[in-house]
């Protein structure tokens, strides 16, 4: 089963692609595996993004799409995948499923993962993380026993700089941005599979089962 989850940030995303992963048997590939290994490997593609990722410099498309590419040829993706991280762009979409037209394979299920943007900002904004064990607490639902103080370690709870307000709110409108786009090119194709995220992790879960016929 090949599937692309989308969600935005503090949906619950990453844990429900781990919880896909132990359904399905199929590895997880992220834009960051995915460069890490190429350049790991020394492919041609990892050796091109090697040279902008040193430098800092956001990886051009054509080098982007050339390592999926290598990714996707690999023999653990066989039996399907679940893409997180690309594509972003109606373009890279176009890319990918010509790719997979090269593989005489397509895409099965665009799973899309909607929580509220009010919803995001209180789940982010009211974490603590801990300067001693990286513990994370939250204000409202897992509430230290002593303000300020992880229940761990006993280490100093502080807001990180990106479970600000305003910086949730920019990344969430940079999301909705890259999404909207692909969501509709995807829309066409008759496979983006909407999921309800407001719910427990086991809902969602569950959800998304029902929604690809894996339950």
């Amino acid at each position: 089963m090949k599937i692309i989850l989308i969600g935005p940030p503090g949906a619950g995303k990453g844990t429900q692609a781990k919880r896909l992963i132990e359904r399905l048997s199929i590895p997880q590939i992220s834009t960051g595996d995915m460069f890490r290994a190429a350049v790991a490997k020394g492919t041609q593609m990892g050796h091109r993004a090697k040279e902008y990722m040193d430098k800092g410099e956001l990886i051009p498309d054509d080098v982007v799409i050339g390592v999926v590419k290598e990714r996707l040829g690999s023999p653990d993706c066989n039996n399907g995948f679940i893409l997180d991280g690309f594509p972003r762009t109606s373009d890279q979409a176009k890319a990918l499923d010509k790719i997979l037209g090269d593989m005489e394979s397509h895409l099965d299920h665009v799973v899309v993962i909607e929580v509220p943007d009010n919803d995001l900002i209180e789940r982010l904004t009211g974490r603590r993380t801990c300067r001693q064990c990286g513990y994370m607490h939250h204000i409202k639902f897992d509430v230290p026993k002593k303000d300020g103080i992880c229940d761990k370690c006993g280490g100093e709870l502080y807001q990180r700089d990106d479970d600000k307000e305003q910086t949730i709110r920019e990344r969430l409108k940079t999301y909705h941005s890259q999404t909207a786009p692909l969501v509709a090119y995807y829309s066409d194709q008759g496979i983006v599979r909407k999921i309800e995220g407001k719910g427990s992790m086991t809902d969602v879960e569950d959800a998304i089962a029902i929604a690809i016929g894996f339950e």
